[in-house]
């Protein structure tokens, strides 16, 4: 039997909800602040950490191939723009009065 110098997956998985746990309660706390126009920079940060450790960790991003994490990447840019312009279009087509 050889060791493994890799930590269990278990443990990594428990570290990682343990931060994502640590994660929340963060934005909730940053949320009872008022950082002003900040508010929405902060959560916005949180928020992506957050998404970064799920996808590392929980979707094995971490030791993927590059063709893969190319794949991952052009694909959530796609539907990034595909998100925003649709917002950008609902906000557009609103009547302010």
């Amino acid at each position: 039997m050889s060791d493994h110098a890799h930590s269990s997956p278990l443990k990594t998985y428990f570290a990682v909800w343990i931060a994502l746990l640590a994660g929340t309660g963060l934005t909730y706390w940053a949320a009872l602040i008022d950082l002003g126009r900040f508010n929405a920079a902060v959560a916005l940060i949180i928020a992506t950490t957050k998404a970064l450790l799920v996808a590392l960790f929980f979707m094995h991003l971490k030791g993927a191939s590059e063709k893969l994490l190319k794949l991952v990447v052009v694909s959530t840019i796609f539907f990034l723009i595909i998100l925003l312009a649709l917002s950008m279009f609902d906000y557009g087509t609103r009547s302010f009065s």
